[in-house]
């Protein structure tokens, strides 16, 4: 999904669907079942309203479990996500069926907040919300230092790889080194012919844990690191490039600048911390700009789905990836599609001096200020994203943002490491246009374009509506690369070589 569509699914979230489960509002089907649940009269009823419908199956699951131990009966509402947040207020004011709690993109916490429509959650008593939930989703739910929503799963990119690839390329490296290594310590002419003979025999001695050793040493860390390993790489014949991404999004591009560019601070609400342009960001954009001559990737023809087919085939060792390539390459590997090992590390450095960062969303159980049944609502949120989170991949395809859960997939840990270093999109209405410019600002920079002039024009874009004023950055001077002094210390070693030479 682009950013685009993530932006909509945040503003607008998803499109009106069909109810299958859950009780709606007027001109929507209520089953017989959830009829008698919301008319017997006999528990106090908790509305839970969400937009995604690939949540339909463990909220149902959720509600029927709390229903069976709790004094309250929980009704999951399946709502169109177009003008979500209206609906939900227009609900609490006028029906009453309206949320009690509700599912939302935390991008969109401070503006629930500020319609009253999210209110401070309780954990229950002795628990710290730090103990149970990764800190980035804390981060995420907090609003002018307030937590107002339980995290309940995550959104972000990593790097994946076809471990295969990585795999066979550790074997041969090992064979390699071992051959080296008997040359040297050889001590007669008859070991060095038995040499040959040996090797194919010995080529599948290394045990999994020198393999897999091996391959962590091979795996690339840095942008540097996955040019380095293009150059040196032996590559099987159905590979087509070592490194393909989805440049044309912002979500896959924006671990280039998550750690120069701050907006809104760790939790993405504060105002006085929005630093755009700087001159790390200026020298990561460098960075990406130039991996369009490295790489040669094609904005006209490639998307995130596409890329992944690729990788599927077999035509690419890494990418940048979204939690969702998990299920489709389980998925693939179930029909045959897929004959390849996989697995995910955190997204690449910038540099050694400049870290990676990716970008991630949260969505989160939030407690509806005008509701009625507040406390209810805040123990049900508790245990929907904390107690009952362990099967909310298998049922939803969703990656929890708790704690200590136990996922279905190892690669979902690594994705959980990335969550746990990635930063938030913010939260401040001031900046709500921003995203759309950054992924402009991206798109004219690997075309070409200066990126201290394009960060400096953004720069100035957003502080005036953070400011409410025109506002002007200072122009960043940068400090050219000596290309003069590279060459002539080209030309003194080549010299000395042929110096040697005559020597010689």
């Amino acid at each position: 999904m682009s950013l685009k569509g993530r932006l909509i699914a945040a503003g607008v979230l998803a499109a009106a669907a069909l109810i299958t489960f859950g009780i709606a509002k007027s001109g929507k089907v209520i089953t017989d079942k959830q009829e008698d649940t919301v008319f017997s009269g006999r528990k106090e009823t908790l509305y839970l309203w969400y937009t995604d419908e690939a949540l339909t199956s463990y909220l149902n699951g959720a509600a029927v479990t709390y229903n069976e131990t709790h004094d309250v009966r929980v009704v999951p509402v399946l709502e169109s996500g177009l003008e979500y947040l209206e609906e939900i207020n227009s609900a609490s004011l006028t029906e009453e069926n309206g949320a009690d709690l509700y599912v939302l993109s935390h991008d969109l916490l401070g503006k629930a907040y500020l319609a009253g429509l999210a209110s401070e959650v309780k954990p229950p008593e002795g628990v710290q919300m730090e103990d149970g939930y990764i800190g980035t989703g804390l981060n995420a739910a907090t609003y002018k230092d307030k937590v107002i929503g339980y995290p309940f799963y995550f959104e972000t990119s990593a790097l994946l790889y076809n471990k295969t690839y990585l795999k066979d390329m550790a074997s041969g490296r090992l064979e390699a080194e071992r051959l080296m290594a008997e040359e040297e310590n050889s001590k007669g002419e008859g070991d060095q012919e038995a040499e040959g003979e040996e090797a194919n025999s010995k080529e599948s001695s290394f045990t999994e844990g020198e393999i897999a050793e091996k391959l962590q040493e091979l795996l690339p860390s840095t942008i540097e690191d996955i040019e380095t390993f293009a150059d040196n790489y032996d590559a099987p014949e159905q590979v087509e490039g070592v490194f393909k991404w989805d440049v044309t999004d912002i979500f896959y591009n924006y671990f280039f600048v998550g750690n120069s560019i701050k907006i809104g601070g760790e939790a993405g609400w504060d105002t006085s911390q929005v630093d755009i342009y700087n001159r790390d960001a200026i020298e990561s954009m460098r960075v990406y700009q130039d991996l369009n001559q490295f790489f040669s990737i094609d904005t006209d023809e490639i998307d995130y789905d596409t890329i992944l087919d690729e990788f599927i085939k077999g035509k690419m060792v890494f990418t940048i990836a979204t939690t969702d390539a998990v299920s489709r390459l389980e998925q693939a590997k179930e029909e045959g599609l897929f004959d390849y090992e996989y697995d995910v590390t955190l997204a690449p450095d910038v540099s050694e001096n400049q870290t990676g960062r990716s970008l991630s969303m949260t969505n989160c159980v939030v407690v509806n200020g005008y509701s009625g049944n507040k406390g209810e609502a805040n123990d049900f949120a508790y245990f929907l994203t904390s107690q009952y989170n362990d099967i909310l991949y298998a049922r939803a395809g969703k990656v929890s943002a708790a704690k200590g859960t136990a996922y279905d997939y190892e690669p979902l840990s690594r994705f959980a490491q990335e969550y746990e270093r990635s930063i938030s999109m913010p939260k401040m209405i001031e900046t709500s246009g921003f995203w759309l410019g950054l992924e402009s600002m991206f798109s004219q920079v690997w075309n070409g374009a200066d990126a201290n002039e394009m960060l400096k024009l953004l720069s100035e874009q957003v502080m005036s509506r953070v400011t409410g004023s025109p506002y002007e950055e200072q122009y960043i001077e940068e400090e050219m690369p000596q290309e003069e002094d590279d060459e002539f210390l080209d030309e003194e070693y080549d010299i000395q070589e042929t110096l040697d030479e005559q020597q010689d």
